[in-house]
């Protein structure tokens, strides 16, 4: 997917922003990331946590000796360094120096999954029946784009980027 700003890099960042309850998502190259602000969380905390406890408690540890994943063999510094967890198990292994952060930046430790796509809500009912909430033009919109992505085809998800882009800039004007 190619940069929804400059339209000229492959996008690495995508952004999730959520203001007055309308969600608004796009991709962002390196470049045009850093120029609006997004930029590695976890490269601010390039300091050893295990110098700084070890400070307190008193036995300084370092780089050397520092505790590390037994399956890939990342350090706690080196993902703070990279921003990448090394694996599935480095949850486990740095669970006490990660959920800090992963509660700061999520606002909850806890995995709640993901609605699929832009798929209708689904509210169960107190009988158990399934009550279907329409999607608006531009939800569907979203769903076919979503669809021919899938399928690879491009232009016409191009095409299909393009008129989203025209009913939220309609939205916002009328809204």
């Amino acid at each position: 997917m190619m940069c929804q700003n400059c339209g000229k890099n492959p996008a690495t960042t995508h952004i999730k922003t959520i203001v007055n309850g309308t969600l608004t998502e796009y991709d962002l190259c390196s470049e045009c990331a850093r120029e609006r602000g997004y930029t590695n969380f976890f490269k601010d905390m390039s300091f050893d946590f295990g110098n700084l406890l070890g400070g307190f408690i008193g036995t300084p540890t370092s780089r050397g000796t520092a505790v590390r994943c037994p399956k890939c063999g990342a350090s706690f510094a080196e993902i703070t360094e990279s921003g990448k967890i090394g694996c599935a198990e480095c949850y486990k292994v740095f669970h006490d120096r990660l959920m800090p952060t992963v509660h700061r930046i999520h606002g909850t430790a806890k995995h709640k999954g993901k609605v699929p796509g832009t798929s209708a809500l689904r509210i169960v009912e107190p009988a158990g029946k399934i009550a279907v909430v329409e999607q608006s033009p531009i939800e569907k919109k979203r769903a076919e784009l979503k669809a021919a992505i899938d399928a690879q085809n491009f232009e016409h998800a191009a095409e299909l980027r393009d008129e989203i882009r025209e009913m939220e800039k309609g939205e916002k004007d009328n809204g």
